[in-house]
């Protein structure tokens, strides 16, 4: 069943890049798309295996506790074994697949087998770890050239490859990959063959990752500093004049919520918005999908409402969720957003908002609170007794708006769009990580959200130690409802408010 088109390539080398997942080149991102098979390393963000397929085949190939990495002979084998048996194949790796990373053993191999495959360059840790510290390689006044050194030989080869005595001389940057084992000796080979001890000199450990950790020191003291610091691999040593403008060119680690672990909890296909905003000022998330979106148990009164939209005088969505339902019901039934003409709209959020104007639909009543309460008062001055009014929305909503509307004398028709269900998907991992003490702040966009994650948990007591951050009101009386006190509440009952509220406490902590 895996006939795959004549011409096509059998095996893709994919640089992951450093780690930051927005730094995967797009033919990369392309390639794992395709993959039917994913090979991967331990330097490879988690976020990047989530644009594979769902039905794509994950071997993970780095090192773990208990068990070192696959030799890589064992490697080769693999990628030959799951390409002959007519599958795509990605090999992801970490930085670039040329730069010290047994790329050109895999093409060799690849090629020994008839195999066609296709090299995708990735951003090398060499150049980007420096960048995200606030270090450039070159600068018109301190380097015109810089080198890149394995900092890991081989065991066993008795006489260094490297011309120490010649690298010692370069008067550009250096920067050695996987060199923190030998840096004693790194430093020991320069300075023994002449280069300046007060060289400005700097590790750079889990580079362009969140949890990104820098040591600056002339290249005497360096190794001294790190042992303080307690750095261990991942690193990139950097050493050279560029080293000494970080303190002026620093920025990642400037950023509000830089180091900062925040869970989300959000529908996997919402939660973009949200972790993107948070990785933007630094946080590394962790995406936990308590609920996914899913058709209403019964989709009969969505279809009939929508079949019988002109008899309705107001039309209220409450959710993007509920907008995207609403339309894919009406283009079920061959209608598009002129059904709405004849109706009033109204909307909770700026985020509904702007969900209905991706559909051409502008002229909409929102509440200057984003809740049901804020929406029913707006409404109460201009629903008139006997107006049909249609709400579309969540299968397991409260009913505040429909009663207030129905006291104003409206028909309500109050059909469910679409419905919440938990998952429980990676609460093994997330529990852990609360145990550990590794999760900063939790985020809650809906009170559905606070049900599904205390029922993936097995109740609150995980979440004690954790800031909670809570996107409004209904949300918030729900985590007090279990015992749960929100750190803060949006002010703006939105994803843009709810990262706001983060941003401000975190940035208190730091001043």
């Amino acid at each position: 069943d895996m006939a795959h088109s004549k011409g096509e390539t059998q095996v893709y080398l994919v640089g992951a890049g450093p780690g930051d997942p927005g730094l995967l080149t797009l033919k990369g991102r392309a390639a794992i798309e395709r993959a039917d098979v994913l090979v991967y390393d331990r330097l490879v963000s988690p976020r990047l295996l989530g644009y594979a397929r769902p039905d794509c085949e994950l071997v993970y190939v780095g090192k773990t506790p208990d068990h070192h990495t696959l030799p890589q002979h064992k490697i080769n084998a693999l990628l030959v074994k799951k390409a002959l048996a007519g599958n795509v194949v990605v090999r992801l790796k970490g930085g670039d697949p040329f730069v010290f990373g047994r790329g050109g053993e895999e093409a060799e191999e690849l090629r020994a087998h008839g195999l066609s495959y296709e090299v995708v360059p990735g951003v090398t840790s060499a150049i980007a770890a420096p960048a995200y510290t606030g270090i450039p390689v070159t600068h018109r006044d301190a380097a015109s050239s810089f080198t890149v050194i394995t900092g890991h030989e081989r065991d066993g080869k008795g006489v260094s490859a490297i011309p120490w005595g010649q690298v010692a001389r370069l008067k550009g940057t250096l920067v050695f990959l996987m060199g923190m084992e030998n840096l004693p000796r790194i430093v020991d080979n320069l300075v023994g063959h002449g280069m300046d001890p007060a060289t400005p000199a700097a590790v750079v450990r889990y580079g362009t990752w969140p949890m990104q950790r820098t040591v600056c020191a002339p290249l005497a003291a360096l190794e001294e500093r790190v042992g303080e610091e307690g750095i261990e691999n991942p690193a990139v040593i950097v050493v050279g004049q560029v080293a000494a403008l970080r303190e002026r060119l620093s920025w990642a680690e400037r950023k509000p919520l830089f180091g900062k672990t925040v869970v989300v909890t959000r529908a996997r296909h919402q939660a973009s918005a949200l972790a993107s905003a948070l990785e933007e000022r630094g946080a590394q998330v962790l995406e936990f999908p308590a609920i996914e979106i899913a058709p209403p148990a019964d989709p009969q009164p969505l279809a009939e409402a929508v079949a019988g939209i002109e008899a309705y005088r107001w039309v209220v969505l409450t959710s993007a969720n509920g907008v995207d339902a609403f339309f894919a019901e009406a283009a079920a039934q061959r209608l598009d957003a002129r059904c709405l003409a004849g109706a009033e709209v109204a909307a909770i959020g700026t985020g509904t908002q702007a969900a209905l104007a991706a559909y051409g639909i502008t002229q909409v009543h929102v509440a200057r609170e984003f809740c049901a309460e804020g929406l029913a008062g707006l409404l109460a001055g201009k629903v008139r007794a006997g107006d049909r009014v249609l709400i579309a929305r969540a299968e397991e909503a409260r009913d505040v708006l429909p009663r207030a509307l129905e006291e104003q004398g409206a028909q309500v028709s109050d059909v469910a769009a679409y419905r919440t269900r938990a998952v429980a998907e990676g609460a093994e991992a997330l529990a852990a990580a609360l145990r550990a003490g590794d999760v900063d702040a939790v985020t809650f966009t809906s009170s559905s959200t606070v049900t599904n994650l205390l029922a993936c948990l097995g109740g609150p007591s995980l979440l004690e130690g954790a800031d909670l951050y809570s996107i409004g009101p209904v949300t918030t009386e729900t985590l007090r409802a279990a015992g749960l006190e929100p750190r803060a509440q949006a002010v703006e009952y939105t994803i843009a408010g709810l990262v706001a509220a983060l941003v401000d406490t975190q940035e208190g902590e730091l001043l």
